[in-house]
């Protein structure tokens, strides 16, 4: 574990900034992570936090950022520009960056994550999808799997197995479809929240954290 200081920072986007701080660790490795929220909440939503606290104390840089907005492309083009922020910063030398989210953002990071593989952008190293809302609750019908099929960079996946917005056999159906290495981890008897009863929100986490951090290391190796 290492110490790290962190930076607020205002990333431009269009006629207006966007709320981000970065997670500095004392000694960084050449890789980053992106982070972002869900449908509400910001980016110091505790599963956010927790998440670049463990990463950075590895060696990992870590951005988070705050995006409010419910539509999915708003959403996305504001992932863009926080990814062309840290691409352009001279402040880091990194080899490559992993996008990150929780729940729509997670989304958000997949559409721009398709749009870098099919432009064969080689700065993004895999994606991480945070309880990824793969339907509405009750709507297994229509998924939203598009983007999914489209990827080719890595893919992680940590999702509860009783998540009301990701049936579980209806992910390892897409996984299976998908032409990226993927890899689902799921927390047992997690709702879409990471709620467990009888488990203190701590130990989630800290599963969670351990698994993505286990993840990075493993494509980065």
């Amino acid at each position: 574990m290492g110490d790290y200081t962190e930076a607020k920072v205002k990333i431009p986007f269009g006629n207006k900034y966007l709320d981000a701080v970065f997670s500095i660790p004392a000694k960084i490795l050449p890789y980053a992570v992106i982070l972002t929220h869900g449908a509400s909440g910001d980016m110091n939503f505790s599963h956010l936090s927790s998440l670049a606290n463990y990463l950075v104390s590895h060696g990992v840089l870590c951005l988070r950022f705050t995006c409010k907005g419910l539509n999915l492309a708003y959403r996305a083009k504001a992932y863009k520009a926080v990814l062309e922020y840290l691409r352009s910063s001279n402040d880091y030398t990194l080899s490559g960056v992993f996008l990150a989210g929780r729940s729509m953002g997670s989304r958000a990071a997949a559409a721009v994550t398709c749009k870098a593989d099919q432009d064969n952008d080689s700065f993004i190293q895999g994606l991480i999808c945070l309880s990824y809302p793969l339907h509405r609750p009750k709507l297994q019908s229509k998924l939203r799997d598009e983007d999914l099929f489209l990827i080719k960079s890595p893919v992680l996946f940590v999702s509860g197995s009783a998540d009301e917005m990701c049936d579980k056999k209806l992910l390892e159906k897409v996984a299976i479809k998908m032409k990226a290495p993927q890899k689902i981890h799921w927390i047992e008897n997690a709702n879409h929240s990471m709620v467990v009863k009888g488990r203190t929100t701590e130990d989630v986490l800290l599963e969670i954290n351990m698994q993505v951090l286990s993840w990075i290391e493993e494509v980065i190796a």
